[in-house]
C-alpha cells in the first residue's frame, strides 16, 4: 500500500502541475493510444491467443481494436465542443447576471479492467479520462496475464508513467488498488467483485463507474422472423464464446415457437461457427469447469441439452456450445451469470408474462427484442429496465459511440462511451457571474434581500412568487 500510495502521489503531483491540458495535448495523448494499437495489432492478437488458446484474430479486430479506433475517432471529432462552457439561463430577477457550466478535469482516474476484452475495456475508459484532461492508472486482469503484461509494456513505451500508468498483479494488488484515493474509479467485472471494490473505494469517497453484466434477455416476439432472430442471437451468444457482458443469457419465446426456433439456432450456429478455430476457448480451466458445472447442474435437475454445433466435430473444442430447455427455476444457470456458450430457452405465454419474468430478475445490462409488432416492442421498452437495448439484433448498440454504455441496479452504475464517458470523469462546475440590471449597482445580486429586513424584502418576496 505504501508503494502504491507514493506512486499515486507522484501522479497527482504531475496532474497538479498541468490540471487544465489544452485540446491539443488531450488529442495528442489519445492519438498515441491509436498509434500504439495500430502498430501492434498482430502482436496483441498473438498475446490474446496465448491467453485464450483459441481466439480468432478477426474477432479481436472487430470486438477490441475497432472499439478503440471508434472511440478515438469520435472523441477527436467532438472533444472541442465538449470542452466548451455551456451557458445556462438565469431568472429575470438576477438582471444581467450570466451563468454557465464548465467541465473540468478531476485528477487521477483509476481503471480496473477485466479479462474478457482486455484491450478495449482497458483503453476505452482511458480515452474518456484523457479526453477530460485527467491522468490514468490502469490495473488489468491477471487472468489474461500475457495480454495484460504486453499491454503494460506498450503503455510504458508510449506514455510517461505520470500520464498513463499501469500496475499488474493478482487479486491482492487489485484489492489494494481499489482502496487508493483516486478521483474516479472505473471497474468492469462481476457483481460480487464490484461490491468489494465499492467497499474499498468508500473509505476515500471515490466516485465509481461500474460496468457489470448480469442475465441479459433476448425476447423473440410472436411477430419475429425466427431465422433472423436465431442468427443474431447465436452471433451474440457465441462471439468470444459468450464471454461478453452483454451476451444474450436467455431467450424468452412462446411454447408453440420453441421447437422451430431451436432448429433455427442449430442451423445458424453451424453456419457461423462450424470452424473450431473460429470459436474462442474459455479463458482458463476455471472458466471451463464453471460452464461444465452449469450444464451438469441443470441436467441433474431435469433440463434437456441441445447441441448447437455438429456432433461430428466434438472433441475439437474444449466445450461444446449448447442450448438448455425445460430448465427448472432452481437451476444454477438461471441464477448466475453464464458468461459462456450456454443459451437458456424459457417459454412464456404472452407479452405480459414475458415482461413479468424479466422484471422478477435483477435489472440486466442489455435487453434484446426481435419482432415486427411495434406495440409489443414499445411495451417491453417502457415496462422493463435495462442498461441498454437493441432491437432485431444483438451487441450492436454498444458499438454506437454516441450512446451511453452502462448498467442499472445489479448490472452497474454510471455510463461511459462518447460524451457520457467525458462527463463521467469531468467535474461539472457551476458558475454565476453577478451583474446588476442595466448596469445599476442598486439592483445587483443580493442587495435587495439583505437585512435589516423590512418592507423592501416583503415586496421582493411578493414579486418573486
Amino acid at each position: 500500500m505504501n508503494r502504491l500510495t507514493l506512486q499515486l502521489e507522484e501522479i497527482k503531483a504531475a496532474y497538479a502541475a498541468e490540471p487544465n491540458p489544452s485540446l491539443e495535448v488531450r488529442l495528442e495523448r489519445i492519438g498515441r493510444i491509436e498509434k500504439m494499437i495500430t502498430a501492434n495489432e498482430d502482436k496483441i492478437c498473438k498475446a490474446l491467443i496465448a491467453d485464450f488458446g483459441v481466439r480468432p484474430a478477426v474477432e479481436t479486430r472487430l470486438a477490441e481494436f475497432q472499439m478503440v479506433y471508434q472511440a478515438c475517432k469520435y472523441t477527436r471529432k467532438h472533444l472541442k465542443e465538449w470542452m466548451k462552457p455551456s451557458p445556462v439561463d438565469t431568472p429575470l430577477y438576477m438582471g444581467a447576471s450570466q451563468a454557465w457550466v464548465e467541465s473540468q478535469s478531476m485528477g487521477v482516474v483509476g481503471i480496473i479492467s477485466p479479462w474478457n476484452y482486455p484491450i478495449q475495456l482497458a483503453l476505452t475508459p482511458a480515452i474518456a479520462a484523457l479526453a477530460a484532461g485527467n491522468r490514468v492508472w490502469l490495473k488489468p486482469s491477471e487472468r489474461s496475464s500475457r495480454t495484460s503484461g504486453f499491454l503494460a509494456s506498450l503503455i510504458q513505451e508510449y506514455f510517461h508513467p505520470s500520464e498513463f500508468c499501469v500496475t499488474t498483479g493478482g487479486a491482492d494488488v487489485a484489492e489494494t488498488f481499489a482502496g487508493l484515493a483516486f478521483d474516479h474509479l472505473f471497474f468492469s467485472g462481476s457483481e460480487g467483485i464490484a461490491k468489494k471494490v465499492m467497499r474499498a473505494a468508500a473509505d476515500n469517497l471515490t466516485p465509481l463507474t461500474l460496468e457489470l453484466g448480469g442475465k441479459s434477455p433476448a425476447i423473440v416476439d410472436a411477430s419475429a422472423n425466427l431465422k433472423d432472430a436465431a442468427a443474431s442471437i447465436i452471433y451474440g451468444k457465441l462471439l468470444n464464446s459468450g464471454q461478453t457482458c452483454i451476451a444474450p443469457d436467455y431467450v424468452l419465446i412462446t411454447p408453440e415457437h420453441q421447437d422451430a426456433f431451436v432448429q433455427e439456432l442449430q442451423t445458424a450456429a453451424q453456419a457461423q461457427f462450424s470452424n473450431p478455430t473460429e470459436l474462442t476457448s474459455p479463458i482458463d480451466d476455471a472458466q471451463l469447469i464453471y460452464w461444465q458445472n452449469l450444464v451438469s447442474d441443470a441436467v441433474q435437475r431435469g433440463a434437456q441439452t441441445i447441441p448447437l454445433l455438429n456432433p461430428q466435430m466434438q472433441g475439437s473444442r474444449k466445450f461444446e456450445p449448447v442450448a438448455l430447455i425445460n430448465v427448472p427455476s432452481d437451476a444454477l444457470a438461471l441464477q448466475a451469470e453464464i458468461f459462456g456458450p450456454i443459451l437458456l430457452i424459457i417459454t412464456t405465454t404472452d407479452i405480459a408474462s414475458t415482461i413479468a419474468y424479466i422484471n422478477s430478475k435483477p435489472k440486466p445490462l442489455a435487453l434484446y427484442w426481435f419482432g415486427k409488432d411495434k406495440q409489443s416492442m414499445a411495451r417491453v421498452l417502457n415496462e422493463t429496465r435495462s442498461g441498454g437495448a437493441c432491437i432485431n439484433d444483438t451487441l450492436l448498440h454498444v458499438a454506437v459511440e454516441g450512446l451511453p454504455f452502462g448498467g442499472i441496479g445489479a448490472s452497474g452504475m454510471g455510463a461511459y462511451h462518447g460524451k457520457a464517458g467525458f462527463d463521467a470523469v469531468s467535474h461539472r462546475k457551476s458558475i454565476l457571474e453577478v451583474r446588476g440590471l442595466f448596469g445599476l449597482n442598486i439592483l445587483r445580486g443580493t442587495k435587495l434581500a439583505r437585512p435589516p429586513y423590512g418592507d423592501k424584502v416583503e415586496r421582493l418576496l411578493r414579486w418573486l412568487k
